[in-house]
């Protein structure tokens, strides 16, 4: 079976190279972007400035083809990709939760975000925490080692 998706629009960073980007977004405080809307999509946006939190759906378009095992940023173990969230996986989807600022038109201003120049966005869906927050009791082989995650950035693996 083959899906196809279109692009809605693009997501703008200050990040040109995955090398010395943040790894997830709550490691990405305050770095502000933009994500522009490609205009025949532009109505979608309407009542969007509601929302505090977005997430954002895109395809990682760097990202060089995966294997069903890898090394995470956070460890040096290997495991399967499906317990980490690289970007090198058998479909280069990736999420990310950002701050929306505000919106002009087609171009919607974010922060917190950890995501390459001209990514191509998929979808964007409000963050409500009574749907998305959820009561953790166990995050698997991060438990000992999330506490790096502030100071740790892409070192350019998962990219060709």
């Amino acid at each position: 079976m083959q899906i196809k998706y279109e692009v809605i629009g693009k997501i703008i960073s200050p990040f040109k190279d995955a090398k010395g980007t943040p790894i997830q977004g709550s490691a990405a405080n305050d770095i502000k972007g933009k994500v522009e809307i490609f205009p025949k999509y532009q109505e979608g946006l309407k009542d969007i400035e509601g929302f505090s939190h977005l997430i954002l759906i895109y395809h990682f378009h760097l990202a060089k083809k995966g294997s069903l095992k890898g090394y995470p940023f956070l460890d040096n173990r290997e495991h399967g990709v499906f317990a980490f969230r690289g970007p090198s996986r058998p479909n280069t989807i990736g999420i990310s939760i950002v701050r929306l600022m505000k919106v002009d038109k087609n171009i919607i201003f974010i922060k917190d975000v950890d995501i390459l120049n001209d990514t191509p966005l998929l979808d964007i869906k409000p963050y409500i925490p009574e749907f998305d927050k959820r009561e953790v009791t166990s995050i698997g082989w991060l438990g000992d080692k999330v506490h790096k995650l502030e100071k740790t950035r892409d070192d350019g693996r998962f990219c060709d």
